[in-house]
């Protein structure tokens, strides 16, 4: 029999958990059990919650939960866009292609077109000439095989 992962386990596994708990000094959160200023979710939702359903100056309530103005106004716009999930921090790391841009691919695509022999190591050092990047020869083929993936717009029916 395993053992139940404990909350705090599971807010950072799914990257919910607060980086800044002892700076939630948010009253309800002291005295009522479901609060935790652990889980930061909870804790953007509730300072947006007290801002716009108990009319708490946006100041007040963001010295509360340990965020600033700025944040405030970005975390309710994303709640706003995308509901309560949208308040789950994004995976850090770089967010698209910083070498293979779709320059690149598009240049890599016409060598291969022009002659499908190519071995991903000279596509390499054909990107290396002509762009003056150094890749690795397996994120040149990881991308072409992510560029020929069927891209379907549907939204799988999971009944």
């Amino acid at each position: 029999m395993t053992r139940p992962a404990s909350k705090q386990t599971v807010l950072k596994e799914f990257r919910a958990l607060n980086p800044r708990p002892g700076a939630v000094i948010d009253e309800d959160f002291a005295v009522c059990r479901f609060l935790d200023p652990q889980d930061v979710v909870q804790v953007k939702y509730e300072m947006v919650r007290r801002v716009r359903v108990d009319n708490v100056p946006v100041a007040q309530a963001t010295a509360a939960f340990g965020f600033c103005r700025q944040s405030f106004y970005a975390i309710a716009a994303a709640l706003d866009a995308g509901g309560p999930a949208a308040l789950v921090p994004g995976k850090p790391g770089p967010k698209g292609p910083r070498k293979l841009t779709e320059e690149v691919m598009v240049f890599v695509e016409q060598l291969e077109a022009g002659d499908a022999a190519l071995r991903s190591q000279q596509l390499v050092q054909a990107v290396h000439r002509e762009f003056g990047i150094t890749v690795h020869p397996r994120s040149v083929e990881k991308a072409l095989a992510r560029r020929r993936e069927p891209r379907s717009t549907e939204v799988p029916d999971h009944r």
